[in-house]
């Protein structure tokens, strides 16, 4: 079952999630002061990563209650090799100010050792860095520019927004907890990034980005995977977003592909990780109802691990290529070959 939310508040007079579902746009109006729990356990955050065939750039601003994040992570592909460094500020508990919407809002955090602004500007989103003793010293600042995705030039009314993934999520014996997430793909990306003495450049014909924005409150333990992928299939804008894991999707999964801008939803997506690693074999993806199969060849294991005993986090977020097929809502299917994403298991307790 696949339920397709309907417009209203996300959350009704007792601060539950007042229907459980998936859209393709922003149709659920998130409150912070409708949600009943206490500020310690509302969970916050704008995610941004943008990948190019020979680099990538991650941005992470977060409020997770009693643990606020500022995060950075450089991608070389051609190298192998990932740096990512945080920032942890204690206790934000909503001081951050991460806006009610996907968009509508600036989100801006200058600390000393990093500050981090992402700007709605000129029809897009402009996302800026300036990380002094990034990697030892090197450090990392710039300015990257992201578009909105392009859109079919038929078949979609004029001015419409291209789609999105967009899910409300509820947690089995936690009728105070929810999960409301939206996942925008394919997203050119123009600008530069100076990391030590040397630009990169982002050039919006081979540069995609997407962004994570998250709100809501989670039970205590959580494993969860994600995939994502954005880039040109066919002279096409073509992406998607594929997960599962945490909460009661019985409602709706948060599988989705996007072509021109268009959504075609998807039902259930497996992750076939390989025994015993991450980044030395490849991983495979099936659904339920074959209308994605891929295949996924690891180039970089962006590994971390945090085991503070009440907190803990093991993250796995393997970048690298994939190569399948996707059947689309009509019926005609889609080969890919090759194309830039990532996957990943996190598990979490916080």
């Amino acid at each position: 079952m696949q339920h397709r939310l309907q417009p209203g508040e996300l959350l009704d007079a007792r601060g539950r999630l007042a229907e459980a579902g998936w859209a393709s746009a922003e149709i659920r109006r998130y409150d912070r002061s409708a949600v009943s729990a206490p500020s310690w356990r509302i969970k916050e955050w704008d995610y941004y990563c943008i990948l190019t065939p020979d680099h990538g750039l991650a941005l992470t601003v977060a409020d997770n209650g009693y643990m606020g994040l500022l995060g950075v992570s450089w991608l070389d592909f051609r190298a192998r090799r990932e740096c990512t460094e945080n920032i942890v500020l204690p206790f934000p508990m909503g001081r951050m100010g991460l806006p009610a919407s996907a968009d509508t809002g600036d989100v801006v955090v200058d600390r000393k050792q990093m500050r981090l602004a992402f700007r709605h500007a000129d029809g897009g989103r402009l996302l800026t860095v300036d990380h002094p003793g990034f990697d030892g010293g090197r450090g990392l600042r710039g300015a990257v520019h992201l578009g909105p995705p392009a859109t079919a030039p038929s078949g979609r009314s004029a001015g419409s927004a291209p789609d999105r993934m967009v899910i409300a999520t509820p947690f089995p014996k936690a009728p105070k907890a929810f999960y409301y997430n939206q996942k925008i793909n394919c997203l050119p990306a123009r600008g530069e990034i100076i990391v030590g003495t040397t630009t990169f450049e982002f050039d919006p014909a081979t540069a995609f980005g997407v962004f994570d924005w998250g709100r809501g409150v989670w039970t205590y333990d959580n494993t969860w995977y994600w995939g994502s992928a954005s880039g040109v299939v066919d002279g096409r804008p073509f992406g998607f977003n594929i997960g599962y894991g945490f909460g009661d999707t019985s409602a709706a999964s948060e599988n989705m592909v996007f072509v021109d801008g268009v959504a075609h939803k998807l039902d259930r997506v497996t992750f076939h990780l390989p025994e015993g690693t991450y980044d030395g074999a490849p991983w495979k993806f099936s659904s339920n109802d074959g209308r994605f199969e891929m295949l996924f060849e690891p180039i970089i294991d962006r590994a971390a691990s945090t085991d503070l005993k009440v907190l803990r986090s093991i993250q796995h977020q393997v970048f690298g290529r994939f190569t399948g097929h996707v059947v689309l809502d009509d019926g005609s299917q889609v080969q890919v070959a090759d194309l830039l994403g990532f996957a990943e298991e996190v598990r979490n307790r916080w």
